[in-house]
């Protein structure tokens, strides 16, 4: 009978991007919204091994909602999502006094031309056409956030 072990990389006592001999410094908070539930794993899970707190959400209303909740550091979203849509979402986090300053990675699989126009024409600060591995994802996101 075969098994299958699985962990949460958020429960791990020590992330490899910890520093070393330095003050502990708070992890980031990243809002991941993306309405397809592998996709939200995988780059949950890795983006926690990594050291960032990670949040989802399944739809727009939920990343509203938690990103008004949590003020996450970054967000990253994916723009074709049921009830409100990704687009739709960004311009609403962008124009509310509390959000507006969260920098925003749309990752859409709107390939055609114009597409990434429209997102930061929406609001989006950063714009990768799926599929996109996940390393390319962390590294977006510490350029927003400035790590190196």
């Amino acid at each position: 009978m075969d098994s299958v072990c699985r962990f949460s990389y958020m429960e791990s006592p020590r992330s490899p991007r910890a520093p070393r001999g330095k003050a502990k410094q708070r992890a980031p908070v990243v809002l991941l919204a993306d309405d397809v539930e592998d996709n939200r794993e995988m780059y949950r899970e890795f983006l926690a091994f990594h050291g960032m707190r990670v949040l989802t959400a399944t739809n727009g209303r939920e990343a509203l909602d938690e990103a008004f909740s949590h003020h996450p550091d970054a967000i990253v979203l994916d723009l074709s999502m049921p009830d409100i849509d990704g687009w739709e979402a960004c311009r609403r986090l962008k124009a509310d006094e509390r959000t507006k300053g969260i920098p925003i990675l749309a990752v859409s699989g709107h390939a055609l031309k114009g597409a990434e126009g429209a997102a930061k024409a929406a609001g989006c600060d950063v714009y990768l056409i799926k599929p996109c591995l996940p390393e390319r994802v962390l590294a977006e996101i510490n350029k927003m956030l400035g790590v190196n």
